[in-house]
């Protein structure tokens, strides 16, 4: 899934890609590249975000849309409000990404619902401008694993079909750097594939990795300069059974997930001895239905 920010104040490209013609031709570059997805968004989650109006991320978003739709990209689009899900899919999305699971916006789960598109349900537990306050957990795994499943529950009350769920634990997102919070989640994605639903992991240029990288002195790597350690989180997810992978940068992305898959191929099947892992609340063969849908 590659990314397009139609944005000014995205955390890593803010302004790149903010006209719509530039954007477009940027999605059609991701795909060249090998993005199977294009993820187009135009409101920023960063950290202490403020919101657009609707109108605006609509004027943002819908010809970017409209344009690649043509060309016969698979766009995603990436939205907490149902009015810009359901504009987006008049316009040609196939898929709805909502980094909040349907908690920003309560009629989000209906219109997905009614569309019967696949929908990306992220674990989330507030806005960006306040997000970092709600990073709190004594266990952040089975925390994320279990509100995510609440969530799972909530939209399938609404009609949306199980079929077509995908998770996101949200790194990034309500989870600390320096806790280590993303770490925990990355090394055990499979508490989260045991779920039975297709796992979707977003680690690209986010601020646990600036950090990690950082100087001696403490000063942050920039996030345009993460993109190599974002590749080997890629790796990880990939091997770990993640379904798909959200980037910037998508060709290295591609080669990681092939290297990934060879070595999945290359390894006997064995059940996994996580602590976390339970028994799958999906039925057989859904993340495989999915992708066959995809």
């Amino acid at each position: 899934m590659g990314v397009v920010n139609v944005t000014p104040d995205s955390f890593s490209d803010g302004g790149t890609w903010f006209d719509p013609e530039k954007a477009i031709r940027h999605g059609l570059d991701l795909v060249a590249e090998g993005a199977d997805i294009v993820d187009v968004g135009g409101e920023s989650t960063r950290p202490g975000a403020q919101r657009v109006s609707l109108e605006e991320e609509l004027r943002r978003v819908v010809p970017v849309i409209e344009a690649l739709t043509a060309e016969n990209v698979p766009v995603s689009v990436d939205t907490m409000r149902a009015e810009a899900a359901e504009a987006a899919l008049a316009a040609g999305a196939r898929l709805v990404n909502d980094v909040s699971g349907g908690l920003a916006d309560p009629e989000m789960p209906r219109v997905v619902a009614a569309a019967g598109v696949p929908y990306v349900v992220m674990h989330w537990r507030g806005h960006s401008h306040d997000m970092q306050t709600r990073a709190v957990y004594a266990d952040v795994v089975r925390e994320v694993r279990d509100e995510l499943l609440h969530r799972v529950d909530a939209v399938m009350g609404e009609g949306v079909d199980p079929s077509l769920i995908v998770l996101d634990p949200g790194l990034g997102f309500a989870k600390s750097p320096k806790a280590g919070h993303n770490w925990a989640l990355l090394a055990h994605l499979d508490a989260f594939t045991a779920t039975g639903y297709p796992i979707l992991v977003g680690a690209s240029r986010k601020s646990f990795l600036t950090t990690l990288l950082a100087e001696p002195d403490g000063t942050r790597r920039p996030f345009a300069e993460c993109d190599d350690a974002t590749v080997a989180t890629t790796a990880l997810a990939a091997f770990g059974g993640a379904w798909c992978v959200r980037v910037h940068q998508v060709r290295p992305n591609v080669d990681a997930v092939r290297v990934a898959a060879a070595m999945r191929a290359a390894r006997p099947e064995r059940p996994a001895p996580d602590a976390y892992a339970a028994e799958p609340v999906a039925a057989d063969g859904r993340a495989d239905s999915w992708s066959d849908d995809r």
